[in-house]
C-alpha cells in the first residue's frame, strides 16, 4: 500500500455507541475513510450497492435485516470485519474461514489487529468473497428454524415472514417462494428450506415441492404412485408416495 492509497469504509450497526467507537478508533488510520454509517441492514445494503466500499464493519444482530441476511443478498461482498455480542456459532465459523470479527465489547488493541488484517487484505486485493460464501454455507448447516426470509428483486429487498409462505418449488439453482401477494426467487436449496422451516407446518410432499399445510385445501388421488395436493389458492401440487405418507402423518389422517 502506498501513501496515496485510500479505502472507503462503511459502518453498519444498529447501536449508536458501537458506531461511535468504530468511528473514534478509525481516526488512527488515515487510509480508511468513512463513506457512511448506517443503523440498519436495509440502508446498509443500499449503500453497499451504491458506494461499492472497500471495507465494511458489519454488526450481526440487527432487527430488520441481520448481517448474515444482508450478506446473503450481495453478489460480490467487500472485505468485512464482523462484530457480534454473543453469537458463539458465528465466532466458530469465522475462525474456521479466516475472516476477522470483533466480539463486543472489544479493546482498541483488538480493533487494531482486525484493521491491520483488513489492510493487508486490501493491499493484496483480496476481498475474501470465497470466505464469506463459506461462512454463509456454515451458517446454513445449523438447524435453527427460520422466522423470515430476505429476498432481493432488482434493488428492492423483501422480507417474507415464514407464515406467509404458501408453498416452495424447486427452480433450477433457485427456489420459487409463493405467497398470497407474489412469488420470489431465492438462491437456496430445497434441502435448506426442509431443514430450516418448522416441520410441523412445512411438509416436503415431493422432491421439488414444500407446502405450508395452513394453506392446504384437500388431497386428491392422482395416479397409482402419487397424489395431488390442492391448495386454497387453487394450485394443484403433486405429492410423491413418500411425501403423501409424511403429509398423512402430519395431518394425522
Amino acid at each position: 500500500m502506498t501513501k496515496e492509497d485510500k479505502y472507503n469504509v462503511l459502518i453498519i450497526d444498529d447501536e449508536p455507541p458501537a458506531r461511535l467507537i468504530i468511528r473514534d478508533y478509525l481516526k488512527e488510520y488515515p487510509s480508511l475513510e468513512i463513506a457512511g454509517e448506517f443503523s440498519d441492514g436495509f440502508s446498509g445494503l443500499k449503500a453497499i450497492q451504491e458506494l461499492k466500499p472497500d471495507l465494511i464493519f458489519l454488526d450481526i444482530q440487527m432487527p430488520k435485516l441481520t448481517g448474515f441476511e444482508l450478506l446473503d443478498l450481495l453478489d460480490d461482498p467487500p472485505l468485512i470485519i464482523f462484530s457480534t455480542a454473543f453469537d458463539q456459532f458465528a465466532i466458530k465459523a469465522f475462525e474456521m474461514n479466516a475472516i476477522d470479527y470483533l466480539l463486543k465489547p472489544y479493546s482498541r488493541d483488538r480493533f487494531a489487529k482486525a484493521v491491520e488484517k483488513a489492510l493487508n487484505g486490501l493491499g493484496s486485493g483480496n476481498r475474501e468473497t470465497k470466505s464469506v460464501k463459506r461462512i454463509l454455507d456454515a451458517i446454513d448447516e445449523q438447524p435453527d428454524l427460520l422466522a423470515r426470509i430476505a429476498v432481493k428483486i432488482r434493488h428492492k429487498v423483501h422480507v417474507i415472514p415464514v407464515q406467509d409462505i404458501r408453498y416452495i418449488e424447486a427452480d433450477g439453482d433457485y427456489v420459487t417462494i409463493h405467497t398470497e401477494k407474489d412469488k420470489f426467487l431465492k438462491e437456496k436449496t430445497m434441502k435448506y428450506f426442509e431443514t430450516h422451516l418448522d416441520p410441523a407446518r412445512f411438509i416436503r410432499i415431493h422432491r421439488s415441492t414444500i407446502i405450508n399445510i395452513d394453506f392446504m385445501d384437500k388431497l386428491e388421488y392422482y395416479d397409482k404412485e402419487s397424489y395431488a395436493v390442492l391448495m386454497k389458492d387453487g394450485a394443484s401440487l403433486r405429492a410423491s408416495t413418500s411425501g403423501y405418507k409424511v403429509l398423512k402423518e402430519a395431518l394425522k389422517l
